[in-house]
């Protein structure tokens, strides 16, 4: 760096530092400025002031290492009687704290330094002990626990790790999709139908009427697709399906979009294949702290495979003597074969499946004019389960409502969903794809609830 962009540097860096101070004293939070973490490997040799909370106290013979958690990283302090000017009893795990120290080189360290601790202003501390251990390296415990104790083992550093990358995936998601010229979009969730119809849907009363929460954001981002052509939303979507497996939660966070002015379903496809690698490239690029605390295996996702639902079941039954007992559907352990397959075959750990049953997918979904008994849809399966459920949709009114009647559906009720195919439509589709689940598959978790912050199922209502 030259010694221009240098002195650039320091102008800016001071400058945030003045607006920090005045911003403080206006407000009258934090006394003095403190250094952000990610700034602390440029301060190497300097006194500063940093805040967060005492993670985990190791008493060695004659000093002790302070491990503070800040907002993304835990940094390695050490106090000695030498330089501290407080005893070590003043300090609690999980107290949340000021630290004055001096920030030291030190190769041994996973940051590359460390702080001499030298003095500290306590800010808070427990009441009482913690229920559960939380600073090793894992929460060793039943998830029962990991849940029914959530806001104190998100504190874990693997715990909180999950979902930095989550934030990830969303943040390549939104980046993609808004260099694609995507509008992102905001609809109710409480509603008149179900897009999916079916028992399991929510009910509720708003106030004179019927209602329901929403299943999917279907009706509302194909109306869209009449506005801005290409739409999309990140939202909690709504199902109340009984069953109590490792990978189903009654609410979820669903990423849909939806785009018109396609020629077939295989658009969508292409948009979601570039919609995954850039989520994949966003975390190589700015999640590799969690990336590498989270063994992370991010899989090569250049372009992904695709087959057709017959050919996929038939491959399975083949290859490993099994008998189809469903044509309709996949078993669980039927995507978790197909996928063992196509890494053994193509190397990929995705797959796209596509022309499911016209029995198995929704009223909307559009049909094979070729073979009207499978439909233009597909699903994507990573690492053994279903994140994704996407095709195209019918934009012509006359052909939507026949289908309806075709399944004896009250044609009526879904009048408001009805104008856009009335008023014209272009060809169009989208996708849903299942926040938790595709977080659950990358991290390669056991469980879907571990990749939800606040799981609600059939048995969890709280915290």
């Amino acid at each position: 760096m030259n010694e221009k962009n240098m002195n650039e540097k320091n102008i800016n860096r001071n400058k945030q530092i003045m607006i920090k101070q005045n911003w403080n004293a206006v407000t009258g939070k934090l006394s003095s400025y403190t250094v952000e973490p990610e700034d602390m490997e440029n301060r190497i040799g300097e006194r500063v002031k940093v805040h967060g909370s005492i993670y985990k106290i190791r008493k060695m013979s004659g000093f002790a290492f302070v491990l503070l958690r800040t907002k993304r990283t835990v940094i390695q302090c050490v106090y000695s009687e030498e330089y501290a000017k407080f005893p070590l009893s003043l300090l609690r795990e999980e107290a949340t704290v000021i630290m004055t120290a001096d920030v030291v080189k030190e190769e041994r360290s996973r940051s590359g330094y460390e702080l001499r601790l030298v003095g500290v202003e306590v800010l808070s501390t427990p009441e009482e002990e913690l229920p559960i251990v939380i600073h090793n390296k894992k929460v060793d415990t039943s998830i029962e626990n990991l849940l029914d104790y959530r806001p104190i083992t998100l504190r874990n550093e693997k715990e909180r790790a999950i979902f930095k990358i989550q934030e990830g995936i969303c943040r390549g998601i939104r980046n993609y999709l808004y260099n694609n010229q995507f509008t992102e979009i905001h609809t109710p969730k409480i509603v008149y139908a179900g897009a999916e119809g079916g028992a399991n849907i929510f009910q509720l009363k708003y106030f004179e009427k019927d209602a329901y929460l929403a299943q999917s954001p279907q009706f509302y981002k194909q109306m869209m697709v009449g506005v801005y052509e290409r739409v999309f939303e990140i939202a909690p979507v709504f199902r109340a399906e009984k069953h109590d497996t490792s990978r189903h939660l009654n609410e979820y966070t669903s990423v849909d979009f939806e785009m018109g002015y396609i020629k077939d379903f295989k658009e969508i496809m292409e948009m979601e294949t570039g919609m995954i690698q850039a989520v994949f490239a966003e975390l190589q690029k700015n999640y590799t702290g969690e990336i590498e605390l989270l063994k992370v295996n991010i899989p090569e996702a250049i372009s992904i495979p695709t087959i057709p639902f017959h050919e996929a079941k038939e491959w399975v039954a083949k290859e490993y003597g099994r008998t189809i007992r469903d044509y309709d559907d996949f078993e669980p352990e039927e995507e978790k074969l197909l996928c063992e397959l196509v890494h053994k075959q193509w190397g990929s750990e995705l797959i796209f499946v596509t022309h499911y049953p016209t029995k198995k997918r929704p009223f909307y979904a559009m049909e094979d004019p070729e073979n009207p008994d499978v439909t233009l849809s597909f699903d994507l399966l990573f690492r053994g389960l279903e994140v994704t459920t996407g095709g195209q949709r019918i934009h012509n009114y006359h052909e939507q409502i026949a289908k309806m009647k075709k399944r004896n559906m009250d044609v009526e009720a879904f009048e408001s969903y009805l104008m856009m195919h009335k008023y014209a439509m272009p060809p169009h589709g989208g996708l849903g794809l299942g926040l938790e689940r595709l977080t659950s598959c990358l991290l390669e978790l056991d469980n879907v609830r571990r990749g939800t912050l606040f799981p609600r199922d059939i048995h969890r209502l709280v915290p």
